[in-house]
């Protein structure tokens, strides 16, 4: 029951900020994010994409028409502005869908992409081992993360400050998502990430082995 409260908190943030969501984001956006996320792309290999954590749709942009796209999401609200941001894709299927617990079938997908969710993810260590489970054997996880930082007076301010992120819209700045990853089951040896600002914004890249 607890984790059920704590999903429905967060879906319930994402759901009451949705409105404003792009509006808050404008300014990393056009800094950085943009950037970022076209970095991101080019690691995309295969036909069957699935994005995680879709959002507002910011990435659908990105796709080529010739890759079949399913993006999911747990906020409804979220997941309209993304549904009318790719209205007039015929390869995009947009679906809620929970990350902790995926309808899909072991094996569905060439490349599982993320951005910016797993800060979110209630249980982070489960819905890694969710996108492990779809990702196809061979196949690839690429992901755009902010994470704590190992500088230990940084890491520990993050620490501090973590509530106010959480109780606004429910992320967390100071998940050690590396480390999560390893828990979940990827391969350490298949994990490779570049540092994009700091040590704190990382593009992760994994090849999935099982």
């Amino acid at each position: 029951m607890p984790k059920r409260e704590n999903n429905n908190k967060i879906k319930n943030r994402y759901n009451r900020i949705s409105k404003v969501y792009d509006l808050i984001e404008k300014p990393m956006e056009a800094m950085m994010m943009d950037n970022w996320r076209k970095e991101l792309f080019k690691e995309i290999e295969g036909k069957k994409i699935l994005e995680v954590g879709v959002g507002t749709g910011k990435n659908l942009q990105y796709y080529s028409s010739d890759k079949e796209v399913t993006g999911i999401d747990f906020s409804e609200k979220m997941l309209s502005k993304a549904k009318y941001r790719s209205e007039h894709k015929e390869n995009i299927t947009l679906m809620e869908m929970n990350a902790e617990n995926m309808s899909f079938e072991d094996n569905a997908f060439d490349t599982v992409v993320t951005s910016c969710v797993f800060c979110s993810v209630p249980e982070p260590v489960k819905g890694l081992k969710e996108i492990r489970r779809v990702c196809k054997n061979g196949g690839k996880v690429i992901m755009l993360e902010h994470m704590r930082s190992d500088k230990p007076a940084v890491g520990k301010f993050m620490d501090m400050v973590n509530f106010i992120p959480v109780h606004i819209w429910g992320a967390n700045i100071n998940r050690r998502t590396l480390e999560n990853l390893e828990k979940a089951g990827f391969n350490k040896e298949s994990i490779r990430y570049k540092n994009m600002w700091y040590d704190i914004v990382k593009i992760i890249e994994i090849d999935n082995e099982k």
